[in-house]
């Protein structure tokens, strides 16, 4: 039988949990719950958070369901997908800015620092690593969602979002959702065109590389 939130004691609800005793004295079901905020006809929203992780069978793999295909669950919907997606990216994004600054010395460098924002996805995202003079990661931008084929993200889009940010040096990343770290043809072909547009407008290009859950290639 399903229990409301707003029908269970105060002391045994989610919220009035977390801030008597902290995040970490909720579970995953319960943090979800906070997240989605309310259920559907019938469902929970615990009970909705419940089936949410029954389906996907952790929590890893709900954090990276495509928004679109969240949005179609009944008792999700458009709103909910979206404050889903968000909470998780908030919290790849934290995790990421609680760390000192990152350094680009190498290609390992490079695909440590754009793991966090690549890790696990389902699809293909282009980064740009914008660094300041001492190679000093200060922002992540999202260039693409997509392939890395040049009529997708143009040199133009990647150049202007280092200079948008006042970098003096990027790195360029993206993933293989398929799990082989191997660059493609296309790959290599915009790796050239962004060596040479980088070197037009007075920037230093630090790599390109692509990476896997478990791997990583430079593409050269």
């Amino acid at each position: 039988m399903t229990v409301l939130i707003a029908a269970m004691p105060p002391h045994e609800r989610p919220r009035e949990r977390l801030i008597a005793g902290g995040a970490e004295a909720l579970s995953e079901r319960e943090l979800l719950a906070l997240v989605l905020r309310n259920g559907t006809q019938g469902v929970s929203a615990l009970d909705l958070a419940g089936e949410l992780l029954a389906e996907y069978g952790s929590l890893g793999a709900l954090a990276v369901a495509l928004p679109e295909e969240l949005a179609r669950r009944k008792g999700v919907g458009p709103a909910k997908a979206a404050a889903l997606v968000a909470a998780f990216q908030l919290s790849r994004r934290g995790t990421y800015l609680a760390e000192e600054a990152v350094v680009l010395r190498n290609g390992e460098d490079v695909a440590r620092a754009a793991l966090a924002a690549l890790a696990g996805l389902r699809r293909e995202r282009v980064l740009v690593l914008v660094c300041d003079a001492a190679n000093r990661v200060r922002r992540t931008v999202v260039v693409a969602e997509g392939s890395i084929d040049r009529s997708l993200v143009s040199v133009r889009e990647i150049l202007n979002a280092v200079l948008r940010h006042d970098g003096r040096a990027f790195a360029l990343a993206h993933n293989h959702p398929s799990g082989d770290a191997e660059p493609s043809g296309a790959d290599r072909r915009a790796t050239m065109d962004v060596a040479a547009g980088a070197k037009s407008a007075g920037l230093r290009f630090l790599g390109h590389i692509v990476v896997t859950d478990n791997d990583w290639r430079a593409v050269s």
